[in-house]
């Protein structure tokens, strides 16, 4: 069978993409609007799609896709209920991003413990150089060494994030599953890690239960000195709640490279909070270049795979 595989969304990945070792027609697109899926799979055997929706409803009219190679970890864009009933095999990317995520995430930590913003502000106001002495107190300054990190999920990224906490000197907390009736050994409830945390940082996919894993309530729970990191998905929190506890000042700060909706070109309220507790970056916490150049070995890697019978990283 020669198969014929379709890239989505090619400009997606800065990489060198391998030809697979097998007879194959390889058609790239660099970008895909949702009307045009269904004609670009229509006679595909294999997807490969870093974040086109792949619905069930528009699977069921592409019977000749046997499997989708997701080129990224999440795989919420795909309908794995449709993939799973009726055998279309998903494998996913895993452990591309252990070094260039938790950097991103240790980024955002420093900077805003630290108040990064806040001085660079300052100094552009003129403060410093209106000083009466050598130095300039106008903000906080909170150090990262001896304070307590709230991780919410423990795959590889989050196992990378907490041995760069404790080479820092933080005290890790890992949080149990929400709501859970038992707290595993290594773990902590829940909502104690809330309380406890300094800062809180998410590394959980988005599924039904986990979406607005962090609404109203959770801020409640939180230290008024804690940030959130987000460097997973932008519907883990309720970004509503998240406005509301920065401007009461509920919360000391957030950093996200997530929204709920990407790319946000309805807008989003997040997108207007000027404030220097408050960093935003465009979903870039797993692009190092090193780490695509991973993840497009990997995706060649899942497909031969599949194709020589032996699929891995299977999600569905």
């Amino acid at each position: 069978m020669k198969h014929k595989i379709v890239f989505l969304d090619r400009k997606s990945i800065i990489a060198d993409i391998r030809a697979p070792g097998f007879d194959h027609l390889w058609v790239d697109h660099g970008k895909t609007a949702p009307d045009e899926v269904l004609a670009r799979i229509a006679d595909a055997s294999i997807i490969i799609s870093n974040k086109v929706r792949l619905s069930g409803e528009i699977l069921a009219q592409a019977p000749g896709v046997k499997m989708i190679a997701v080129c990224a970890t999440g795989t919420d864009n795909v309908d794995l209920a449709y993939c799973k009933a009726n055998g279309v095999v998903v494998s996913n990317i895993r452990g591309y991003a252990v070094h260039t995520l938790p950097e991103h995430v240790f980024m955002l930590i420093l900077a805003l413990r630290r108040n990064l913003l806040g001085w660079r502000e300052d100094v552009r106001a003129g403060l410093w150089q209106q000083a009466d002495q050598f130095c300039l107190f106008t903000r906080p300054i909170s150090d990262i060494h001896g304070s307590t990190l709230g991780l919410i999920g423990l795959g590889v990224l989050g196992q990378s994030v907490r041995r760069i906490a404790e080479a820092f000197g933080m005290k890790v907390l890992v949080a149990e599953h929400k709501h859970a009736a038992s707290v595993r050994d290594g773990h902590t409830a829940f909502d104690t890690v809330l309380r406890e945390a300094d800062v809180i940082s998410l590394h959980t996919p988005l599924t039904p239960e986990t979406r607005h894993l962090i609404s109203s309530r959770e801020f409640g729970l939180m230290k008024q000195t804690a940030i959130l990191i987000n460097t997973a998905r932008g519907n883990l929190v309720d970004e509503a709640a998240l406005l509301e506890a920065l401007k009461s000042k509920r919360i000391a700060g957030a950093g996200f490279d997530v929204l709920s909706v990407e790319p946000p070109r309805e807008g989003n309220p997040l997108l207007d909070l000027d404030l220097p507790n408050f960093i935003l970056t465009p979903h870039v916490a797993w692009g190092g270049r090193a780490a695509m150049q991973i993840m497009a070995d990997q995706l060649i890697d899942n497909i031969e795979a599949f194709v020589a019978g032996t699929p891995r990283n299977v999600v569905a």
